[in-house]
């Protein structure tokens, strides 16, 4: 099973890949939307309302945007899929199409301790198949482009490895102090900048 055979180029995988971002970005708009015939005071109560959900569309929104971007990036370099290759994007296409599920429930029940532990576990599992991804890559060379940059190098892993950390952390931490474990997802906006520094 775990054989790897090229079976075509990257280009339909990309493709799929997105629209499926694009369409889940698309689905956390649908959520954001204020009811009609309210007075004046209403509707600055229903703005208010409003803002958890605005705060968890523009989390979800860098979450899958940067996952997309990395997406690209990875897939950039192959020239050629195999199973494994497709397997494995599709179960983290499947995770990236599940997270305005989790974000729903973020901006709902954000004082619920378990909201942010199943955010971050969505989260975690995309970052854990890009991990994959990375290291499939580095031990199948031939499925590379010729002269394109070497993928799965320590560094370039160490970026998907630390969403994975960073947010797993959180899942059990969100039992202990709630909603405030959402605050250590912030530790991953300089860990990825000074990654990114030692890459280039």
């Amino acid at each position: 099973m775990w054989k790897s055979i090229p079976d075509g180029g990257p280009e339909r995988l990309v493709a799929l890949a997105d629209g499926v971002f694009a369409i889940a970005i698309t689905l956390l708009v649908l959520d954001l939307s204020v009811p009609r015939d309210l007075n004046s005071e209403q509707y600055h109560e229903a703005l208010l309302e409003l803002l958890p959900d605005l705060g968890a569309y523009a989390l979800s929104v860098a979450v899958l945007g940067g996952f997309w971007r990395d997406h690209r990036r990875i897939f950039g370099a192959v020239q050629q899929v195999d199973g494994q290759l497709v397997f494995v994007s599709l179960l983290g296409l499947g995770v990236a199409a599940l997270l305005p599920f989790p974000t729903r429930l973020l901006s709902d029940y954000g004082s619920e301790p378990v909201s942010p532990a199943l955010y971050a576990t969505a989260v975690a599992a995309l970052g854990a198949c890009h991990l994959l991804l990375g290291v499939l890559l580095a031990r199948r060379p031939w499925l590379r482009a010729e002269g394109a940059p070497e993928t799965g190098t320590g560094l370039q892993l160490l970026d998907p490895a630390a969403t994975v950390v960073i947010f797993l952390l959180t899942v059990p931490l969100a039992a202990l102090v709630g909603s405030a474990a959402m605050y250590w997802w912030l530790a991953l906006i300089p860990v990825k900048v000074l990654i990114g520094r030692r890459v280039r």
